[in-house]
């Protein structure tokens, strides 16, 4: 990442009242991007766009749907950006199988309406699609997914990620590659940090259920996840969006951005890692029918790692312990926008792992 390269550089990116936009919002701020968001209201109270003051620093804020395309046009070309992120979804895999119309309408569709609000401004360099490590078609062989893996998904979630791919590569050859825009996509593992509170996900939920001193209940102890620090893809994110907006024809591809392979565990042995930093929690399994959800799922980032010069700087106990750090501050009314740039700062100052 060069900080230099984005002070003054004007940023659109949606999704930036969510967990991860938020964290992308501040840290672009930090750098001296003008950032301009789209996306609805904050999706939780509390919420991490609130309670660290994003807005605060920010160009504009318009609060709308990415499935509304006249509005998403207009404010793209309002914003004249040189480098757009599309990070607004309906992130959950639970969700979508009792909204699945909603999660293919926000996610495909929304896809679709960026690309096209994309098309109409002018000035863009560089599009990064954020998707979702989830958009492989999961034949449970237990291998890290490559990008050159077929796409798919059994959930409406993970099938409509996989189907925001095909656009995003649609897009990318028929329309945007010509106009000299660089169009890459992006696939994260399960990010954690301070400022989550999304249901019916672990940390979250172990949180809660700590300051409430109840016992956190846990569905599928043995589900296997590439966990990590929602800075670890951020600064991925970044590294690639600066690539695409240099040189975009060698970078417009799809991006892996996982933790190293140490990190890959199972709900168990994040829940018994919490508990050993947070001796008064207590957490048991629920044995309860649960709907379909992959067992055990990895990237490779080998693509990120040799192209990019991309690596992870926390391993999984440190992010879980930023993690308890964030919520404690929190809980004890510190100065979250403050407290959440240090954060930053401290993990653009650690060393890159091996």
């Amino acid at each position: 990442m060069s900080g230099s390269f984005w002070t003054g550089k004007r940023v659109f990116l949606t999704g930036h009242t969510g967990f991860k936009g938020g964290w992308l919002s501040l840290w672009l701020q930090s750098l001296g991007a003008e950032v301009h968001g789209y996306a609805l209201d904050p999706p939780t109270d509390p919420n991490l766009f609130s309670v660290a003051k994003v807005r605060a620093g920010m160009a504009s804020s318009t609060l709308a749907d990415v499935r509304d395309p006249v509005r998403l046009r207009d404010a793209m070309i309002a914003a004249r950006p040189d480098v757009v992120f599309h990070l607004a979804a309906q992130p959950l895999v639970r969700y979508s199988y009792t909204h699945p119309a909603e999660t293919y309408a926000v996610n495909v569709m929304g896809t679709v309406n960026l690309l096209e609000a994309v098309r109409a401004t002018p000035g863009v360099k560089a599009v990064v699609n954020v998707t979702s490590d989830k958009c492989y078609e999961n034949d449970g062989s237990s291998r890290a997914f490559r990008e050159s893996d077929p796409l798919g998904g059994f959930d409406p979630y993970s099938s409509s990620k996989g189907a925001a791919e095909l656009v995003t590569s649609a897009y990318r050859r028929s329309f945007l590659q010509s106009a000299g825009i660089g169009l890459a996509s992006a696939r994260a593992g399960n990010v954690i940090g301070g400022g989550d509170w999304a249901a019916e996900r672990l940390v979250p939920d172990f949180l809660r259920a700590m300051d409430a001193r109840e016992t956190l209940e846990i569905r599928s102890p043995r589900s296997t996840r590439p966990w990590q620090h929602v800075l670890e893809p951020l600064s991925g994110y970044v590294t690639l969006a600066e690539r695409l907006h240099a040189d975009g024809a060698a970078f417009a591809e799809p991006w892996n951005f996982g933790p190293v392979k140490d990190d890959v565990q199972p709900v168990q042995w994040i829940a018994d890692a919490l508990v050993e930093m947070r001796r008064e929690a207590k957490w048991r399994t629920v044995e309860t029918p649960q709907p379909h959800e992959a067992v055990v799922l990895e990237l490779d980032s080998g693509k990120a790692r040799s192209r990019l010069g991309w690596r992870p700087r926390w391993r999984l106990k440190a992010a879980l312990q930023k993690t308890l750090e964030w919520h404690d501050a929190w809980r004890t009314s510190g100065d979250m926008r403050a407290f959440t740039l240090a954060q930053i700062d401290h993990h653009s100052a650690s060393a890159p792992l091996e």
